[in-house]
C-alpha cells in the first residue's frame, strides 16, 4: 500500500444565497485541497445543512432537515461532479437522506473519482438527532477499498464508541475518516478525546474534519466549534502525543497530512505495547 495525502476541511459555515452560491463554495474548497496535493479530502458532518438557508428559509430546526433532504440528491450529484472534474476522493461530510420508507438516516457518501458512491449512514444518534430531528440510526460500519487499502468512516458521535471502530479495524481498516459537526467545546473535546482514544487502541490512524463558525440564522449550524487533526498510534515512530497533525480551533482551511500504513505494521508488530493484537477477549 502507498502513502496517503490527505485532505482534512475545517468547514467555515455560511448562509448561502442560493444553489449556485453554494456550489461556488464547494468548487473553490475542492480546487484548494487538490491543490494541496491531497488523494482524499474529507468534509465535515452535517456540512451541507447550511443549504437550508435557501431552500427551506431558516430559524426551525426540523423545517431545515427536511428542506435539505429534499435538496439531498442534488447536492449528491454536486460532489460526484466535482470529485470527477478533481479526480479526486472525496468525502463531503454527510447528508440527512429520506429513504424509500420514508426514514431520515444521516449518510456519507465515499466519492471516487469517477464519481461512483459508496455509503456509510452515523450508527449512533446524538439526542438532538433523535429527540429534535427524528433521525434514525443506519447501516453497521463497513470498510471501503481504496488504492490505498481500506478505509472506514465514523461519523462524529460513533466514534465515541470503540466498538464501531473496531469492527472496522478488524476488518482491515487501517484510517478511519472521523467527519463532525460540534457546537460547544465540550462536543468537540469528546470527538477529540475518542478518536485519540480509537487510534491508540487500534494502532490505526483517526483524521477528523469539524465544522467551525457561526451562522445565526441558521437553527441547525448556527454555533460550531473545533479544529481538523490526525491522530496516530502513541508509541515508537510515532510522536510521543500521538498527534500527527492538528490545525487551528476554529479557523476555517485545510490541514494536511501524508499518512503511511507501512508504519502502522511496523508499530503493531513491534510496537513498545501490542494494543491491536492484545485486544480483550471477554
Amino acid at each position: 500500500m502507498t502513502a496517503l495525502r490527505l485532505g482534512l476541511c475545517q468547514y467555515g459555515v455560511t448562509a448561502p444565497a442560493d444553489f449556485d452560491a453554494y456550489a461556488a463554495k464547494l468548487a473553490a474548497l475542492v480546487a484548494e485541497g487538490k491543490d494541496g496535493g491531497a488523494d482524499l479530502l474529507v468534509m465535515p458532518e452535517y456540512a451541507s445543512m447550511e443549504t437550508a438557508a435557501f431552500c427551506q428559509g431558516t430559524g426551525d430546526a426540523h423545517a431545515e432537515l427536511l428542506g435539505v433532504c429534499a435538496l439531498a440528491p442534488s447536492l449528491l450529484a454536486l460532489f460526484q461532479d466535482l470529485a470527477r472534474k478533481h479526480r479526486i476522493w472525496l468525502l463531503p461530510g454527510t447528508l440527512p437522506w429520506r429513504g424509500e420508507d420514508g426514514i431520515v438516516r444521516n449518510r456519507a457518501p465515499l466519492i471516487a473519482p469517477d464519481g461512483s458512491a459508496r455509503f456509510q449512514d452515523k450508527r449512533v444518534m446524538t439526542r438532538f438527532e433523535a429527540e429534535r430531528w427524528g433521525v434514525s440510526p443506519g447501516d453497521p460500519p463497513t470498510v471501503f477499498e481504496t488504492p490505498w487499502g481500506r478505509i472506514g468512516i465514523a461519523i462524529c458521535y460513533d466514534v465515541e464508541f470503540p466498538t464501531l471502530v473496531r469492527a472496522q479495524t478488524q476488518a482491515g481498516a487501517w484510517a478511519i475518516l472521523a467527519p463532525s459537526c460540534t457546537d460547544s467545546i465540550h462536543g468537540f473535546n469528546r470527538v477529540r478525546l475518542s478518536a485519540r482514544a480509537r487510534a491508540l487502541e487500534n494502532q490505526c490512524f483517526v483524521a477528523v474534519a469539524p465544522t467551525v463558525g457561526f451562522a445565526p440564522s441558521l437553527a441547525t449550524l448556527d454555533e460550531n466549534h473545533g479544529y481538523a487533526a490526525v491522530f496516530g498510534p502513541v508509541d515508537r515512530g510515532f510522536p510521543e502525543d500521538g498527534v500527527i497533525a492538528a490545525g487551528t480551533l476554529d479557523q476555517p482551511g485545510w490541514l494536511f497530512a501524508d499518512l503511511d500504513p507501512s508504519r502502522l505494521d511496523a508499530v503493531r508488530e513491534d510496537g513498545a505495547v501490542r494494543n491491536f493484537r492484545d485486544w480483550p477477549k471477554l
